[in-house]
């Protein structure tokens, strides 16, 4: 709930919900706001962080102590809007400097109503969520802001992310096309779960025309289509609560059709193949993760927004219904798993973000690894 727009000089009061508690400044909307808080350790790349509707329900704390330095563009949105529950930061650019900046981070967050705090020590935060793990928060300013107990009996009655489900809160209702950039190659569906804009473009740039589906698409609406792949997005919650979307992807696994999934799609992709996935102590946001592809041996630094995770054997190829499956990247910082793939069909996945929106261009060969996989069944189905 928002209250008013600016208030850079109210007070403010985060309340974790074990009873910490931090007092600042209140920055951008003022007004109070609840979420799941996380921490996110990228150094650049805020207004990406801001507009990927993977952040839905959640309140970002920044690691990096100065933000809002270039300001607000028209060029780096991730989606149409900002989808962050709240935001902390430590100290706030006053000024910010870029060529194309065309308005600063505290007017944009106080126009689109999104509550955040500044000038409190987001350094012991953080080390607070690493230590009791990722948990619910509210941001108090302005009237909203009363006593310590009444501020943490409303956190308290706050939603917790863990069962929630949020995909089909943040993806398109309508279908649309992102069309392929030269000579058009292949065409794949993708299913919007919370997609970023930056994941079809990268598709585009190599021949690929984009058909994104909502995320209560049926399988016959993504073969209408008539695709040489289906891609499942990244997006927010609890993948346990996903049942549509896992049932969805094991249609396209019983049809052989190739398939990449990031992120979400990732968890999806567990789940259809019969394995769980649980709740990180405080996952992994930031564009700075360590990740080893264990088909190359090849360490990448990636970008990553993900708070659960898919409980496959790591050192073992796995049988399922769909084939052979084996975990083919981990986590070098807690050997969490990355990606999976199979043995038996053209369907593969990752748990980061490989269109380097923002972050780091280590993964961008996971784009042509699909146009590959749809490449080599294309020309088995020519030669059959």
């Amino acid at each position: 709930m928002t209250t008013s727009t600016r208030g850079a000089t109210s007070p403010a009061v985060l309340v974790l919900e074990d009873g910490r508690i931090f007092r600042g400044r209140a920055y951008g909307a003022v007004g109070e706001t609840f979420g799941e808080a996380v921490f996110s350790t990228g150094m650049t790349g805020y207004q990406e962080t801001l507009t990927d509707p993977s952040y839905h329900r959640q309140v970002v704390v920044m690691t990096a102590p100065h933000v809002g330095n270039t300001g607000m563009n028209e060029e780096d949105r991730e989606s149409h809007k900002i989808w962050v529950s709240g935001y902390v930061v430590r100290d706030p650019a006053r000024v910010p400097s870029n060529w194309r900046s065309t308005r600063t981070l505290d007017d944009e967050l106080a126009e689109q109503g999104v509550v955040g705090i500044s000038g409190i020590d987001t350094r012991a935060l953080t080390r607070h969520l690493r230590e009791r793990g990722a948990m619910r928060v509210g941001v108090f300013s302005g009237e909203a802001v009363a006593s310590e107990e009444a501020m943490l009996a409303r956190v308290r009655e706050s939603a917790p992310m863990k069962g929630a489900s949020l995909y089909e809160e943040v993806a398109t209702t309508e279908a649309y096309v992102v069309r392929a950039q030269g000579d058009k190659k292949f065409t794949v569906a993708a299913i919007d779960l919370g997609i970023k804009g930056m994941t079809p473009y990268r598709m585009a740039e190599r021949g690929i025309e984009v058909h994104v589906l909502p995320a209560t698409a049926t399988l016959d609406e993504i073969y209408a289509v008539n695709p040489d792949g289906v891609f499942f997005s990244n997006g927010p919650g609890d993948p346990e609560t996903a049942e549509h979307p896992v049932e969805l992807m094991r249609g396209v696994l019983e049809r052989s059709t190739p398939l990449f999934g990031i992120c979400f799609g990732n968890q999806i992709l567990g789940r259809a193949l019969g394995f769980g996935t649980y709740k990180l102590k405080y996952g992994h946001r930031g564009i700075n993760q360590p990740v080893q592809d264990r088909t190359t041996g090849k360490v990448e630094v990636t970008a990553h927004n993900h708070g659960f995770a898919v409980d496959a054997p790591i050192d073992t190829i796995s049988e399922t219904a769909y084939g052979r499956v084996q975990v083919s990247h981990v986590c070098l910082n807690d050997d969490v798993v990355e990606g999976l793939q199979l043995l038996d069909r053209p369907a593969f996945s990752v748990q980061y973000h490989p269109e380097a929106a923002a972050g780091p261009h280590d993964a961008a060969y996971l784009f042509d690894r699909f146009t590959s996989l749809m490449n080599n069944v294309l020309m088995e189905g020519q030669r059959a």
